[in-house]
């Protein structure tokens, strides 16, 4: 069978370097599913890799993306028949950029009627980041304070309502007044544009000097640096992210905090198939019992318009939704 799909040969702009193909694909092997996707968002995960900034792990060509939801048409041997036209998540597979995935169905993460899907394909990346962050990494505890740069991004908002869930203090920082508003009723406890005040004086007076129990950084650069000046001593610091392209100076921040690094893609080397399925049955609860909410979508594009989409996600306000490539 034959079927469309986004790949890169080169690292690069993927207005240059991305490609649309014809793939044949195979019947799924032993434990594996065979899966139509629907729809899955743009996120920057998925761009910085194409862009080259894990070049020394990646071996190409490549077909992009991490997250999205779809629909199971066939199941290799072993495989329950039950799971066909069930609506899933095939994740830790293949990338998602194209119009049939195949991945283990151990890992397979059933979505109920009661998740849309635009809801259900950002089930992966963000909330569960988040999630082990604040919960396994951190264990953050209620009335902690936690610190958070980028906050207007989609992260952001999923630390905001886990601030509620968890019963830390969120203090979100942004560059915007547009995301305070929003971030105050997420959860948030204090919202700091640093475009208009100092982080380090604001954070001191809003903790009456002591500083934070932990930070998070999605910056790096001289962003992360402010980040480790506002933590308390032996204070926790979370590196997840590097929107700026420029990492941190470890030296500077090593002696004032705990330095902590994580990647998604550890936890998914170390992770129980069971736990696995915990994790996501707690977001799905959450989102269920409506304790959550994930990015509602903004623009919609086809599969075969996979570079105006990205166009799209460069150059709109994050704010406004997300961007979603369908099948």
């Amino acid at each position: 069978m034959e079927a469309k799909c986004v790949k890169y040969y080169d690292f690069g702009n993927p207005q240059d370097v991305l490609t649309i193909e014809n793939r044949h694909i195979q019947n799924p092997g032993a434990g594996e599913i065979f899966v139509r996707m629907i729809t899955r968002p743009i996120n920057p995960s998925d761009l910085i890799p194409i862009y080259g900034s894990y070049s020394h792990r990646i071996s190409l060509p490549v077909i992009p993306g991490y997250e999205g939801v779809g629909v199971v048409e066939e199941v290799g041997p072993s495989v329950p028949k039950e799971l066909l036209g069930r609506r899933i998540l095939p994740l830790r597979g293949e990338g998602t950029w194209q119009e049939y995935v195949q991945a283990p169905a151990e890992l397979a993460i059933l979505i109920p009627d009661t998740i849309d899907d635009f809801t259900a394909a950002q089930l992966y990346i963000n909330p569960v980041t988040a999630w082990i962050v604040c919960t396994k990494i951190l264990q953050m505890q209620p009335g902690e304070f936690l610190l958070v740069n980028a906050c207007g991004s989609s992260i952001g908002r999923i630390f905001a309502q886990l601030s509620n869930i968890l019963g830390f203090k969120l203090i979100a920082v942004v560059r915007k007044d547009l995301h305070i508003k929003e971030l105050l009723e997420l959860g948030a406890t204090y919202v700091i544009n640093t475009s208009e005040s100092s982080l380090v004086n604001e954070v001191r007076e809003v903790t009456n000097g002591r500083g934070v129990t932990a930070a998070i950084d999605s910056v790096g650069g001289q962003d992360g640096l402010e980040l480790a000046y506002c933590l308390q001593p032996n204070g926790n610091f979370l590196s997840i992210g590097l929107l700026s392209g420029k990492p941190v100076d470890w030296k500077k921040i090593s002696p004032l905090a705990n330095v902590k690094l994580f990647h998604l893609r550890h936890w998914n080397q170390k992770v129980s198939v069971k736990e696995w399925h915990y994790t996501f049955n707690q977001m799905i609860s959450f989102i269920s019992e409506k304790r959550l909410t994930l990015m509602t979508p903004c623009n919609h594009y086809d599969l075969m318009h996979v570079k105006e989409a990205v166009r799209a996600v460069q150059s709109h306000d994050k704010n406004r939704g997300k961007v979603f490539l369908n099948s």
